[in-house]
C-alpha cells in the first residue's frame, strides 16, 4: 500500500464564531501536483496556514509519510520538508533579493576578528544557483521594493526552495503574474514535480488548475466538498461543486452607448521607479458609458499609467483632462473629489489599511462626507449602519466589521476595495487587475458592478494582465507595449491571437491613440 506525502485527519480550525475548517479531510500523494480550490472563504489557506504550522488546530492530526507529525510552527515544518509561498508577499522590502532569499539561513564568514557577517558574495551565488537551476531568473543585487510584482513572486518561490523543502505549498501564484510568467511557472512546477517534489496549488483559475494539475480538492464554506483526478472532472463541475451552481461563463449586458470624453490623456510621459522611461508619449481617451479596457504584458507601463493617472506619480509631461478639467497637477485627494475612483492592482499595499478595521477601512473614502460627517464630526454609529450595508451589499464575508481588514481572505479584501471605490459614484473608475486572486464567484460579482458603473454613464478604464477579462469587459481595446498604445480596437473585432502580436510588439497600428 502507498504511503501519501500528506494525510489530513479531521482537521478544525476556529477563530471565535467563525469555524474556517470543520473537520476537513484531505490526502496528497507523492509526486504529484494537488490542486485546492474554492471561493474566498472557504478555508483553503486557512487549512494550509494549518499543514505550515501558522495555525495549531483545534482538532484532528496531520500524517507526513504516514507519521503523524506535530508542526508547531513554520520552522518545525520547514524541518519536516513543508514550505508554503503566501498570496501576499512576506519579503523584506529594502533588503536585495539575495539578501531575502538566504534570510534565516544566511552564509556567513570572519571579517576583521569582530565575529560572524553575512558573506554577500556567497548569498549572490547560492541566488544565482538556485536561479538557474530551477529556471526563476532574478538579480541577486537588485532591491525587492524595486521589483515588479511578478519578480518578488519570484523570489518568495525561490526563498521557499533555498531551504529544500519536499512538499511546496502555493497560495494563488499566479495572481501576480503574466501569461506567460504563468506558462513558464507551470513547467517549473512540472520540472519540480518530475524531480520528486509533492505541490499543493491553490488557486482560482480553473483553467489553470485543469493545466497543471493531477489531483483537484474543492472546498466550501469551511468544508471539503470531494477530491476528484484532473483528468475525470471539468471546469463547470468544479464550479458547481465550488459555488453550489452552474458559474456564468460570461455576464450579459446591452451594448455601450458612449458619450463624451470624461478622461483625456494626451503625450504622457513617466519615468519608472528606476529612472527609465515607462510612458512614451501615451494618449488616449474614455468615454462615458463606455469601458476602455487595457491589454497588455505586465510591466509595460501599465502601472506607472494607474499611477500618475491616480496622482502617485508625476508626469515628466503630457496632458490629464478629467470631464474638461486640467488635473495633470492636481493631487490624489483632489482626483477623487472630481470624480476619480481607482480599484489598485495592490489590494494589500495600496488599497486597504490591513491593521485598521473593516468599518474603518470602508469609511475611508467617505469620512469627511454626510451622511458619515455632520457639522464637521464623524459620526461612529453612522460609520457602522453604512459599513453593515455595504458588507451585506457586497457579500464581503466577515463575522464582525469591527475585525482589521487583515483578517479577511484575498477575496473578500478585494471585494471591500471595490464597494468602497464604487461607493464614490465616480464619473471615472479606474479598475487596475480588479479580479486579481479571487475566486469565479466573485469575478461575476465584480464584473457585475462594472458594468453597472458603465450603465450608469461612468467613464471605466480596466487594466487587467487577464486577456480574458479584458476581452469579457472591454467595449473597446487598447493595446500597450513598452509605454504607448500600439493599436485599438472594438471589442468582437479581434481574436485573442492577434491582440496577442499586438502586446509582443510584433504589430503595431500607424498614429495610434486610443
Amino acid at each position: 500500500m502507498a504511503i501519501n506525502a500528506v494525510e489530513l485527519q479531521g482537521i478544525t480550525k476556529v477563530f471565535g464564531p467563525l469555524v474556517a475548517n470543520d473537520a476537513v479531510d484531505m490526502v496528497v500523494r507523492h509526486g504529484e501536483i494537488h490542486a485546492l480550490v474554492g471561493e474566498n472563504g472557504a478555508g483553503k489557506t486557512t487549512l494550509m496556514n494549518v499543514l505550515f504550522g501558522l495555525y495549531r488546530p483545534d482538532a484532528g492530526r496531520i500524517l507526513l509519510d504516514g507519521v503523524p507529525t506535530e508542526l508547531s510552527s513554520p520552522q518545525v515544518a520547514i524541518k519536516h520538508g513543508v514550505g508554503m509561498v503566501h498570496q501576499h508577499f512576506m519579503l523584506l522590502p529594502s533588503l536585495t533579493v539575495a539578501e531575502n532569499i538566504v534570510l534565516g539561513v544566511e552564509p556567513a564568514h570572519r571579517a576583521f576578528g569582530i565575529g560572524l557577517l553575512l558573506n554577500r558574495k556567497r548569498a549572490r551565488e547560492l541566488t544565482r544557483e538556485l536561479s538557474t537551476k530551477y529556471g526563476l531568473r532574478v538579480e541577486p543585487d537588485a532591491v525587492v521594493q524595486d521589483l515588479s510584482v511578478g519578480l518578488r513572486q519570484r523570489v518568495e518561490i525561490l526563498k521557499t526552495l533555498a531551504r529544500g523543502v519536499k512538499i511546496l505549498i502555493l497560495d494563488e501564484p499566479t495572481a501576480v503574474l503574466t501569461p506567460q510568467e504563468t506558462d513558464e511557472l507551470f513547467i517549473i512546477l512540472r520540472t519540480l514535480v518530475a524531480g520528486g517534489m509533492t505541490i499543493i496549488f491553490i488557486s482560482h483559475k480553473l483553467r489553470e488548475v485543469m493545466d497543471v494539475s493531477q489531483t483537484i480538492s474543492v472546498m466550501r464554506l469551511g468544508r471539503m466538498v470531494g477530491t476528484v483526478l484532473t483528468s475525470q472532472t471539468s471546469p463547470p463541475e468544479l464550479a458547481r461543486m465550488m459555488i453550489g451552481r452552474d458559474a456564468l461563463p460570461t455576464i450579459a449586458r446591452t451594448p455601450a452607448t458612449p458619450g463624451k470624453p470624461v478622461l483625456v490623456v494626451s503625450g504622457l510621459r513617466a519615468d519608472d521607479d528606476r529612472g527609465v522611461p515607462a510612458l512614451r508619449g501615451l494618449s488616449l481617451q474614455v468615454h462615458a458609458g463606455e469601458i476602455l479596457g487595457i491589454a497588455g504584458v505586465e510591466g509595460n507601463g501599465q502601472s506607472e499609467l494607474v499611477e500618475v493617472l491616480t496622482g502617485l506619480r508625476q508626469a515628466e509631461s503630457g496632458h490629464l483632462e478629467l470631464n474638461g478639467r486640467d488635473i495633470t497637477r492636481l493631487s490624489t485627494k483632489g482626483r477623487r473629489e472630481a470624480g476619480m475612483s481607482a480599484i489598485p492592482e495592490d489590494r494589500l499595499k495600496d488599497g486597504v489599511a490591513a491593521a485598521a478595521s473593516i468599518r474603518d477601512n470602508l469609511a475611508m473614502s467617505q469620512f469627511y462626507r454626510r451622511p458619515l460627517t455632520r457639522r464637521g464630526i464623524l459620526s461612529p454609529r453612522r460609520m457602522s449602519e453604512y459599513a453593515r450595508r455595504i458588507v451585506s451589499q457586497s457579500d464581503i464575508r466577515t463575522k464582525n466589521i469591527e475585525l482589521p481588514a487583515s483578517s479577511l481572505s484575498g477575496g473578500n479584501m478585494q471585494k471591500l476595495v471595490v464597494a468602497r471605490e464604487l461607493g464614490l459614484m465616480p464619473k471615472l473608475l479606474i479598475a487596475a487587475q480588479p479580479t486579481r486572486g479571487v475566486d469565479i464567484g466573485a469575478i461575476e460579482a465584480i464584473h457585475k458592478r462594472i458594468i453597472g458603473e458603465r450603465d450608469r454613464g461612468a467613464a471605466v478604464l480596466v487594466i487587467s494582465a487577464e486577456l480574458s477579462e479584458v476581452l469579457a469587459l472591454s467595449d473597446r481595446i487598447a493595446v500597450m507595449y513598452e509605454g504607448e498604445v500600439t493599436g485599438v480596437f472594438d471589442a468582437g473585432t479581434v481574436t485573442e491571437e492577434e491582440l496577442g502580436l499586438f502586446m509582443l510588439g510584433v504589430k503595431r497600428q500607424a498614429g495610434t491613440a486610443a
